[in-house]
């Protein structure tokens, strides 16, 4: 990286100061210091860049062009290094906690959940990763992700198991008559594309309710479990709904089973707990399941 060529902090601050208070007395009275020590460091300052920054008249200052310019640049990084300074000021009081959720997760099961936690005034900043990388997930205090419920390194919480079945919209229900799983075979299908071996798709779900999945007419395939229920919210078809997960959306109205058939598999979401984890890890896992972890 080239090395910065920045002019010393002990000089940009009486040159914003007498700027914004259009006075060197004014400037000295805020910084704690003589006059004669301001205009001292504005005059280093303009020697030190060549240039002319305030034109000096009996009983006032006032900005040349040059000085303007500079000004804009100085005030924004005054602002920005304060903000980081009291960022880090406020750290030291208060927890941090890494938490991270797979998409999924983190869209329709964690953020209503983080609500009464980060309103309830509780000095702790969360730092939320949300991604399907197993070894980013891993990286957190917690972490909330599918799988068979085993992680070395974490204690583990069962949320609930996979157990899946059809959704569509009732207008998309009312249009193609969905009876039996046989009927699933004339719909037009949203396919949830493979990452991870133990999702689970439209070739699994059939073959285990008993259709020859190799006729399944799939019209839509996303890697995103998000689009997936976005485009059956819109009637393009059917989809998977998990349980846990499409909660809110059959409550509401806005996705219906059209079959009662559901699919369960060995694996499950989990929420993983960091051996060692700090205290205020633990104490935001104990609220997210407090029938486990038990709130601290």
């Amino acid at each position: 990286m080239q090395r910065l060529s920045l002019p010393p902090l002990d000089l940009l601050q009486p040159f914003e100061a007498s700027a914004r208070l259009g006075s060197f007395t004014r400037a000295a009275e805020e910084l704690s210091v003589t006059q004669s020590a301001i205009s001292q460091r504005v005059r280093k300052l303009e020697d030190l860049m060549g240039i002319e920054l305030f034109e000096r008249h009996h009983r006032k200052i006032v900005l040349t062009a040059q000085g303007r310019e500079l000004l804009n640049g100085v005030r924004a990084a005054l602002q920005h290094l304060s903000a980081a300074t009291n960022s880090l000021r406020l750290g030291e009081d208060r927890p941090n906690v890494r938490l991270s959720a797979d998409v999924s997760m983190a869209h329709f099961w964690l953020l209503e959940r983080l609500q009464p936690r980060l309103a309830d005034g509780t000095p702790v900043t969360i730092d939320l990763t949300v991604t399907d990388d197993e070894a980013e997930l891993l990286a957190a205090d917690i972490a909330l992700m599918h799988g068979g419920g085993t992680w070395p390194g974490f204690r583990s919480a069962e949320l609930f198991r996979d157990e899946v079945f059809p959704v569509c919209t009732p207008a998309y229900q009312a249009k193609s008559r969905i009876e039996t799983p046989q009927d699933l075979l004339r719909c037009e299908l949203i396919d949830l594309d493979y990452i991870h071996w133990n999702w689970m798709n439209w070739g699994i779900w059939l073959t285990e309710a008993g259709v020859d999945a190799t006729r399944a007419p799939i019209c839509l395939r996303t890697n995103s479990y998000t689009a997936l229920l976005d485009a059956a919210r819109r009637g393009l078809g059917v989809t998977l709904g998990w349980a846990g997960l499409v909660d809110e959306d059959l409550q509401a109205g806005r996705l219906i089973r059209p079959l009662e058939n559901s699919v369960r598999s060995a694996f499950g979401y989990y929420l993983l707990l960091r051996d060692g984890a700090p205290p205020a890890a633990r104490d935001v896992a104990g609220q997210l399941a407090p029938s486990i972890f038990g709130a601290t």
